[in-house]
């Protein structure tokens, strides 16, 4: 019952936050807003899909009208860059754009309505694999990272497309589970057996729908959404060789089972089929090798700052630097069109962070994992997978564009959130602080040595060095209280839903209003 409502609360506040971005953050001060508006706008206007064309990324328009901060005099309607886009999600929003008249506001509450949905399945999933704080927590790191929240609370289709992302993999590791069950099961008679190979049936005693049409119709509906989900489609292959091996050993060890495949058959996958007339469409509109629009796009956005040109002139290592150092703020937080960066000091109070949780990551790894049962360890595998596809993705649209924004990495946001709550857990504990603690020791001091010598004294990082190896130390030297690393466990991340509040009105509101 606690955590049932810790997670009811834990979805409110995101939805509170929400709302307040979505209110105060001034209109069109988020990445892509216009163009996503317009896709909506167009279909009820027009009673159709709309087409990519030539001029539909005025590039210099876009920077002008950015750089006036979208005054009224400027309209939107020439930015339509994002019209090559799958229509699910701008066909639901449709009947929100006509109820309201076109309202801005209302849209945006659709997608926080979206965001809430993403926060449940991710406490969902997690609690598959690991009930309890980590779910919980993950749950937290996805509701209130700050520049996550700034996206879910604008126009734009990349919160569906997290939805039924995080709803497949939450039905592929229940595939799973229900593929590796019998074998933790006690042993049940024959008819029993024949019972389970007849039909499948859940709790409540009515046929249950067969995990593999669910996962093929989620699929279908990621085809029909964005790009970025069609990682589902390796995923689901990877998975069910999993699931089948199960299976196999089981019926090998003679132990009880379903057949099979069970619920995952070839006939189940007639939903993929949803997707079909809107790819034969755009093989008919931008050609039989560009199903996609791809092509068109990358044809039309003429302007858009490319890799091969800045490491000409950064060279690749400064390129290589400017990657990584801007991908962590983005995704932290760097609002409106990537205009208005936090503070650096909040960066390096995040960047401690994020190495206390690949610290207690590294240390999980190598202690945690042996107590994870093949199940577990199978399920971590196939999140693991499902960020390294998103990771690789990112890398590859940045070989050829800049693109150096974090936010490409919210479709794998519960894998990372979950690495992150099991690497801080770890790292909570005694010895693990106590080394941490002396291993910022020894930066604080290689810093100082540094200033000592160049004059350059960078003395918040140092404070912060300082303040954390104390905290580390002091950590070590209590006793290991599973009380107290909750406490500190769930303070983090109310501290981060405070830290969404605190940007909105510190950074979005005074530097992106007009």
């Amino acid at each position: 019952m606690r955590e049932r409502a810790l997670i009811v609360a834990i979805i409110l506040a995101y939805i509170a936050i929400g709302i307040l971005y979505a209110v105060y953050t001034p209109p069109w001060q988020a990445p892509d807003e216009p163009a996503h508006y317009n896709y909506i706008a167009y279909i009820a206007h027009k009673g159709r899909l709309p087409v990519l064309q030539m001029g539909d990324y005025p590039h210099q328009y876009l920077e002008e009208i950015k750089s006036r901060r979208f005054p009224p005099d400027m309209s939107i309607e020439p930015i339509r860059y994002e019209f090559h886009q799958p229509h699910l999600y701008y066909l639901l929003a449709v009947p929100v754009y006509v109820t309201f008249g076109g309202a801005l506001i209302p849209l945006r509450l659709f997608s926080v309505l979206l965001g809430a949905g993403v926060v449940w399945v991710a406490y969902r999933l997690v609690r598959e694999i690991f009930p309890g704080p980590v779910a919980l927590g993950t749950a937290a790191f996805v509701a209130f990272v700050p520049m996550h929240v700034a996206m879910t609370a604008s126009v734009n289709n990349d919160v569906l497309a997290e939805l039924i992302l995080a709803l497949f993999l939450l039905e592929l590791v229940r595939w799973m589970k229900q593929a590796a069950g019998a074998r933790r099961r006690p042993a049940i008679n024959l008819p029993q057996v024949e019972k389970l190979r007849e039909v499948h049936k859940n709790d409540g005693g009515t046929p249950s729908v067969p995990p593999g049409l669910k996962l093929a119709f989620l699929i279908a509906l990621g085809l029909l959404t964005k790009t970025t989900t069609y990682i589902a489609i390796p995923l689901l292959a990877v998975g069910l060789l999993l699931g089948l091996r199960a299976t196999s050993r089981k019926q090998t060890e003679g132990r009880p089972s379903l057949p099979p495949g069970a619920g995952v058959r070839l006939v189940h996958f007639w939903p993929l089929l949803l997707a079909l007339p809107w790819f034969v469409r755009n093989a008919l509109v931008y050609g039989p090798l560009d199903p996609l629009g791809l092509a068109r796009h990358d044809a039309i956005v003429v302007g858009q700052p490319r890799t091969a040109e800045w490491a000409a002139r950064m060279g690749w290592p400064g390129l290589l630097k400017a990657f990584v150092l801007t991908t962590f703020h983005s995704f932290w937080g760097q609002f409106g069109w990537m205009a208005v960066p936090m503070d650096e000091r909040v960066y390096m109070m995040l960047a401690l962070l994020c190495f206390l949780a690949l610290w207690g990551s590294v240390f999980f790894l190598f202690t945690g994992l042996r107590g994870l049962s093949s199940l577990q360890r199978q399920a971590l595998g196939i999140l693991t997978l499902s960020f390294g596809l998103t990771a690789a993705s990112y890398l590859w649209y940045n070989l050829k564009f800049v693109q150096h924004q974090g936010r490409y990495l919210f479709p794998a946001l519960i894998p990372i959130g979950l690495g992150f709550c099991l690497g801080i857990r770890e790292a909570l504990k005694k010895q693990r602080m106590a080394l941490a603690g002396m291993l910022l020791a020894v930066c604080l001091a290689a810093l100082v040595v540094k200033g000592a010598i160049t004059g350059d004294w960078n003395r918040f990082t140092i404070l912060a060095l300082l303040g954390a190896s104390g905290a580390c130390g002091i950590k070590a030297l209590l006793p290991d209280e599973e009380w107290l690393d909750t406490l500190l466990f769930a303070g983090l991340f109310v501290a981060l839903s405070v830290l969404d509040v605190f940007c909105l009105f510190y950074y979005v509101v005074p530097y992106l209003s007009r």
